[in-house]
């Protein structure tokens, strides 16, 4: 599998799989895309409805770590505590994310950045005061969690890419993972993944996508 860098037109980076016609990140606009679909439509859309303090997130991909960035940027913002869970079964090294622009668009530095990519596998470690992240480098269909979850990021390459990721079966898994009430957010609009969501038992609805994207699915657990 080869990798490159890309130029989204938001003016943020992101990396292409060379020869699939497969991006990371929407080429309308990585940071945009990130900020809309998961932190805007997902957490944020959580936290206002259920003001809580403490919040457990599970995200499907963690590729370049711009969601669990954004995420922690959030925490320190809104003064809250995330646990974040992230499943990769392909993860990159830091010199396949070391150039890309999220340091000088977020006003972080690069240290910063790059700790989240050197702590380390299997467990949760400190990243920031109120911030724990937690790397699983496993098929998501190896999930094994009950009633843990405040919020999903379902973030994984499309269905044409990774069919076997938006099947029934791995939406199951994912709905007993999470708690009542809990969300799921994806860029995706895909008809069969909506239904499969439907079929594994969650309320799901179209609502707005980001820039370049007319809708995305959020599903709530009922």
């Amino acid at each position: 599998m080869r990798i490159e860098r890309v130029l989204t037109a938001d003016g943020s980076s992101s990396l292409a799989l060379v020869g699939q016609n497969e991006q990371y990140h929407s080429k309308h606009g990585a940071l945009q895309e990130a900020q809309h679909v998961y932190i805007k439509s997902g957490l944020d859309f959580y936290l206002q409805a259920h003001q809580k303090s403490n919040i457990h997130i599970l995200e499907v991909g963690f590729g370049t770590g711009l969601n669990s960035l954004l995420s922690f940027l959030y925490a320190q913002n809104q003064k809250v505590q995330i646990n974040y869970t992230s499943f990769e079964t392909y993860s990159l090294s830091w010199d396949h994310v070391k150039d890309l622009n999220y340091p000088e668009l977020l006003s972080i530095s690069v240290d910063d950045f790059k700790s989240l990519h050197d702590l380390p596998w299997g467990d949760y470690f400190l990243y920031k005061p109120n911030c724990q992240l937690r790397k699983i480098n496993e098929r998501l269909q190896s999930i094994s969690f009950e009633n843990e979850f405040d919020v999903v990021f379902f973030d994984a390459f499309g269905p044409r890419t990774q069919p076997k990721i938006w099947e029934k079966s791995v939406f199951q898994k994912v709905y007993t993972s999470m708690k009542k009430n809990a969300v799921l957010v994806t860029y995706s609009a895909n008809g069969q993944a909506r239904r499969n969501m439907l079929a594994a038992g969650f309320e799901v609805g179209k609502i707005p996508g980001p820039p370049g994207k007319r809708e995305m699915l959020r599903a709530v657990k009922r």
